[in-house]
């Protein structure tokens, strides 16, 4: 519980700079090896540095990818830093069958685009993006390394993006992403699969498979509860 709070407050950006453990053991209250324990926990992924005469320092935050706005990586992280991609594939392929079935396209091919998504000089996600032909055809024409996809859908179909469905789990990274992320293989990753609609008619022409490092990213969202038919009768 100690490091589930202090993890979260780190996140967020209430607690930074040094910690104390006399001050943590009165906040908690709970024993000297209670906190100790939370602190080892906190510092094996990396999110404080721990050293004799020294003291504990907080040196690593995750970042905020919030799920209630449909915005590409460099929407989200404007403010943060700068957001490039490397290209690895864009082209046109015959694409799975749940992919095709997704997307509306039958027996038609898909384009196919997979990016490493960098912030500032650091690797955070490998992405898999499948688009609908019409669209994607004249996507490859325009600046994929500088560009999220969402801006030029949105160009290119001349409107906006409706929403997206989507859906996330913990995996672990393979060999491949492992090497593309700069983590050891077996690492823990945040797979995300947003289908994302255009316009009006709520069209379906984008689905994508984010692997995401969950040493650097968590994903934030706000629910609320219905109140129809909240009470038994």
């Amino acid at each position: 519980m100690v490091a589930d709070v202090l993890r979260r407050g780190i996140h967020d950006g209430d607690i930074a700079g040094s910690l104390d453990e006399r001050a943590l053991i009165v906040d908690f209250n709970v024993s000297r090896n209670t906190i100790r324990e939370a602190l080892a926990i906190l510092s094996g992924e990396g999110l404080i540095d721990r050293a004799p005469r020294v003291g504990t320092h907080v040196v690593a935050r995750k970042l905020d990818h919030g799920l209630d706005a449909l915005q590409g990586l460099q929407e989200t992280f404007v403010h943060v830093g700068e957001v490039h991609n490397v290209v690895r594939v864009a082209t046109l392929v015959d694409p799975p069958r749940a992919v095709a079935g997704k997307l509306g396209l039958g027996t038609t091919q898909a384009v196919y685009i997979e990016r490493i998504r960098h912030l500032d000089d650091e690797p955070i996600s490998l992405d898999v993006t499948y688009l609908v032909p019409d669209l994607g055809i004249p996507l490859l024409d325009h600046d994929l390394e500088a560009n999220d996809v969402f801006v030029l859908l949105e160009m290119i179909a001349g409107e906006t993006l409706h929403h997206a469905s989507m859906t996330v789990e913990a995996i672990a990274a393979d060999p491949h992403t492992a090497a593309q992320l700069e983590v050891g293989s077996g690492s823990p990753l945040l797979l995300l699969e947003r289908l994302t609609h255009l316009g009006a008619a709520r069209r379906p022409v984008d689905l994508e498979y984010i692997r995401m490092r969950s040493d650097r990213i968590c994903l934030r969202s706000t629910a609320q509860r219905r109140t129809e038919n909240q009470w038994p009768r």
